[in-house]
């Protein structure tokens, strides 16, 4: 049991190393944390409600865990490929896509939020 515990909190260590890692690191996550202070910093200004605040936090998750994946992934594929391969740039592609699909419904669920608020209070 205790050998579990402390793999537990070893593995939650990894996990915060590596956030921070993105953090300092990747520009993608960089533009992606600012965007996600400025709708906190909206949600606490327009007091939307807690369900509101569950899609949008849902959200910022989704495109954060997303970016984190197509980072590993780029950089998995450029460990194992370092020159230009058309099979290695399909997979990246790919990957971004997946970035791009989560971007697009947090956009979407960011209209959803926030229009009606912005319409009603102007």
């Amino acid at each position: 049991m205790y050998d579990f515990i402390t793999g537990r909190i070893k593995g939650g260590g990894y996990a915060i190393k590596g956030a921070w890692l993105l953090l300092k690191y990747e520009p993608s996550i960089q533009v992606q944390f600012v965007l996600a202070i400025l709708v906190t910093i909206a949600g606490f200004y327009f007091e939307i409600t807690a369900t509101e605040w569950i899609l949008q936090l849902l959200a910022i998750g989704l495109v954060m865990a997303t970016e984190g994946v197509n980072t590993a992934i780029e950089n998995i594929a450029d460990f194992v490929h370092a020159d230009y391969h058309v099979k290695i740039g399909r997979i990246k592609d790919v990957a971004a896509g997946a970035v791009f699909f989560a971007a697009i419904i947090a956009f979407i669920i960011g209209l959803i939020i926030y229009l009606p608020y912005v319409f009603y209070t102007f």
